[in-house]
This record gives structure tokens, sequence and C-alpha cells, in this order.
């Protein structure tokens, strides 16, 4: 046990016989406040505008120079990593070479690994892989041990595109060769960046992969690949369904998204009945669908005109306490509507309303354009009214299905009435329709009203195909003959097309 009279002793020997103090300027909070003073020189010369800026040196090197031999001290990492973040904000990556070189051959200290992953990260961005690659190589030449850390960064970056691609397994085989082992986060990227390029098929064969290597999956990669692959428009049911299967052998437990995937999948490609299967699958999993499930199925049991079964989904998602919304009336009702149960319909209506779910024009446009079709003129004209009451505004494809319903059951006045209307509202632009109207007054001698038209279509910006102008010099007497006939015919046919492009459009 030492005494404190020996402690004592050793301490008046030393003071006797040190020759040499030690100097407070070798202590490590000088050094530290020095770096600080330097850094902050440094970022006060970033502020300036250069001096004398060659192409082959940056001003922000030669003030890093000069700030930290003012203080006495060694550059550090985090005034490299300054200067490379100020050099790629400012756009100056022609200088970052330079600097490079500087770090490499004029610098003693390990710089952080995280510093050439930004920059290679920046090479990306700015399309320069060539660089990115060769940096990626370089790093063990600046005292830096290279990790999966920066092989991951430079894999996300040459996946971006599919020249990068191609590039991958060369640069895995020499990551090899530079001691890196691949880990599950290096196929993690690979799976990420394959699906964000839409190669779902290369990602699935990478997942294989990492299971034959016996990784880990987690959740998060299977539910990325599963969505991605419902995405792919030639994706076919056999090929989802069974995806899915061999995730679930994997150990993968699919969640509300991952169903509803599937379902909106499944609904797309007209296999209502699958969804449904689907569906209940979800409910055996004790994973409770949302509405926005029900919906879709709903809709997709309707899709196969299967009604009994879309009364009884309807039914169970009221049991379970789900609230519809304006979207899942307007699917059921849409039902209704094509078994022309029209009261049943407009009865779905006022419920919507008695529960606080308001009808929007969606809701009423289904019902009239029906009704229109089973020449219930009069209810569909009702129902326009009731629109205007509730505050629900018509729209042009109200207008549409009206005009449309009324010119078709040979009302020609009053449809022409509803055009104006249109036209007033600023709702109307080129159809067939219009052209219809215009064409069915000029059979009926009504030439007068159907020029007062012309011209108000004219005053609204809305060009008459070229039938409305044969009408109108047939009604005149004018005589067409071959040439003229075969001209407006031609012209006819294009008119038409671009009509039924731009209805399409709208819808």
């Amino acid at each position: 046990m030492v005494t404190y009279t020996s402690k004592k002793s050793a301490s008046f020997f030393l003071r006797k016989h040190r020759k040499w103090p030690y100097s407070p300027y070798k202590a490590r909070w000088h050094r530290i406040f020095n770096q600080q003073q330097a850094m902050q020189s440094l970022k006060q010369s970033a502020l300036k505008p250069p001096q004398e800026e060659s192409l082959n040196k940056s001003h922000l090197l030669s003030s890093l120079i000069h700030s930290f031999s003012i203080y006495n001290v060694e550059p550090t990492a985090k005034a490299f990593d300054f200067i490379f973040k100020t050099l790629v904000k400012t756009s100056q990556l022609h200088h970052i070479p330079s600097v490079l070189d500087h770090l490499e051959k004029a610098e003693n200290f390990e710089p952080p690994e995280s510093t050439f992953a930004y920059l290679i990260e920046v090479y990306g961005r700015t399309n320069k892989t060539h660089e990115a690659i060769e940096l990626f190589y370089r790093i063990p030449k600046f005292r830096c041990v290279p990790s999966v850390y920066s092989l991951n960064t430079l894999i996300s970056v040459l996946c971006r595109n599919s020249k990068g691609l191609k590039l991958v397994p060369e640069i895995l085989l020499k990551s090899q060769v530079m001691n890196i082992r691949v880990e599950e986060s290096t196929f993690q990227v690979l799976i990420t960046a394959l699906c964000r390029i839409r190669k779902v098929g290369f990602a699935i064969e990478i997942l294989n992969c990492m299971v034959n290597d016996g990784f880990t999956v987690n959740a998060e990669i299977c539910s990325l690949l599963l969505s991605c692959l419902c995405e792919q428009k030639d994706a076919t049911k056999l090929e989802v369904m069974g995806f899915l299967e061999q995730l679930r052998k994997l150990g993968f437990s699919p969640g509300m998204l991952d169903y509803s995937n599937v379902i909106r999948f499944l609904v797309k490609a007209k296999m209502g009945l699958d969804a449904l299967h689907v569906l209940n699958h979800m409910k055996s999993d004790r994973i409770k669908p949302d509405i926005f499930c029900y919906t879709m199925v709903l809709h997709g049991v309707i899709e196969d005109r299967d009604y009994l079964k879309a009364d009884e989904l309807f039914d169970e998602l009221l049991v379970f306490g789900l609230v519809p919304d304006a979207y899942t009336y307007n699917v059921y009702i849409n039902g209704l509507c094509k078994q022309n149960n029209f009261e049943a319909g407009i009865k779905m209506v006022a419920s919507m309303e008695e529960l606080g779910c308001k009808p929007n024009s969606i809701t009423y446009n289904m019902l009239v354009k029906q009704l229109c079709k089973a020449g219930e003129l009069s209810k569909a004209g009702e129902l326009v009214r009731e629109m205007g009451l509730k505050g629900v505004g018509l729209d042009m494809q109200t207008y549409r299905i009206m005009i449309d319903g009324l010119a078709n059951n040979g009302r020609i006045v009053e449809a022409c009435g509803l055009f104006e209307e249109a036209l007033d509202k600023g709702l109307c632009t080129q159809s067939l329709t219009f052209d219809e109207i215009i064409c069915g007054l000029c059979h009926r001698d009504l030439r007068c009203k159907a020029l007062e038209l012309l011209e108000k279509m004219i005053g609204k910006n809305v060009s008459p195909g070229a039938r409305v102008w044969k009408a109108l010099l047939l009604s005149s007497g004018f005589k067409l003959g071959c040439v003229e006939t075969k001209l407006f015919s031609l012209v006819d046919s294009n008119q038409t097309q671009l009509s039924s492009e731009s209805v399409a459009a709208e819808q």
C-alpha cells in the first residue's frame, strides 16, 4: 500500500529534477481550441469570393491549408467534409479531384468512410458513374478501410439505370478482392433499387439468392416486392398468388397494406371473386379489413355481376361497424343501376344523407345515366333538379348525359335548351352530341335556331364538326357534288375520332 509520505516524496523528486516543464501548448484542449479557430477561419474564407482561382486548385483548399497552418495544427476530417459539401453546394465539382489528391498525398489522418460515401452519392446524382466507381476503388489509398457501407452506396447509384445495373456484378466481384463482405443490407439495396426501376423479375431472383445463401429476409423487403409485382401490367394471378405463398413459406405474414395491394391487383384484372377469397383469407389471419378493402372487393364482385355477393358484402361491412364513404355508396349504387333497380338506388341516396354522407355529382350522374338509358327522362330530370336544390353542382358530365338522353329520344328542342345552358356556364367542349343537336334542328327545318346556336357555340370557342356545316348547307337547298361529299366525309371521320378521344379523356 502506498503511503501519503511516499507520494509526497515522489512529487518533490519530480519537481526538483525535471529540467523542462510540460508545455501548455501540447495539451489536448489547446489543440482542439486551435482546430476550432482554424475551422472558423476556413468558413469565413469560404464566404469571400475567390481571388486567383486556377483550374486545378480550389481557393477553398488554399484557405484550408493557410487557416490550419496559422494555428499550427493539422487539418481535420470535418474541414475536408466542409470543403466537399461547399464545392457540391456551389456546383464546383471539377475541384473535387484536386482536393482528393491533396487528401491522399499530403495528409496523414484516416478520413471517415462517410466522406467517400457522400461523394459517391453526389457523383451518382450528377450522372458521373465512372467517377463514383473510381473513387470506390481508390478508398484504400486514403488510409481508409472500405466496408459494405460504401459498397451499398455505390450499388444504389448504379442501379438507378439499366446501364449502371450491368456493372453491378463486376463491382460485387471486385469488392470480394477488397475484402468487403456482402451483407443482408447489400441484398436489400439491390432489391430496393431494382424495384424502383421496375425490374421486379431480377429483384425476385436476388431474393432467391439471398435465401439460398442463408440470409434473413425482413418483412419490409417482402412487402416491397409484393407491391411492385402487383403493379406490373403483365403480371398474372398465378404469379402474384404463387409469390405470396412463397413469401408465407419464408415466414412472412402479410399485413393490411399487403392484402390491399393483392386485392387491388385482382379487381383491376376483373377477378372479383378471387379478390373476395383474399378478403376472407385476410379475416382468417385475424386482420380486420378496412372500408377501402371492402369497397375494392365490392367493386370487383359487381363487375363480375354477382349481385347477391355484393349485397352480402355491403351488409357485412355494416355489421363489422365500418362506415361507408361516398365512394363505397357509389360502387353499391352502380350495382343497383346495373340491375335496373333505380328505385333502390334513389332510396340508397336518401339513406346516405340520413347517415351523414353527402351524395356527390358522381352519385347522381350514375343514376341519371341509367335512367336516361332506360328512357325514364322525367325521373332523370327530377334527379337533376334535386341536385341543384341540394347544392350539388351540375358538371359537364351531367349535361352530357342529359343532352344525350334527350337527343337519343328525339327531344331535340329540350336538348337544345340544355345545350345553351351549358354554353352559358362555360362547360361546353367539342362533342358529337352537340353536332347531333344542330343537325336535328336542321332536319326539323329549324335552321334559324340552328344558326343562332352555332353562333353561340363559336362565341364560346366551341368548334362544330363537319356534319354541322353539311346539314346547314343541305337545309339551305345547296346540292353537294361528289367532291364535296367525299371532303365532308373525310373531315367528319377525323372530327369523330378527335371528339371520341376528348370524351374518353374527360371520363
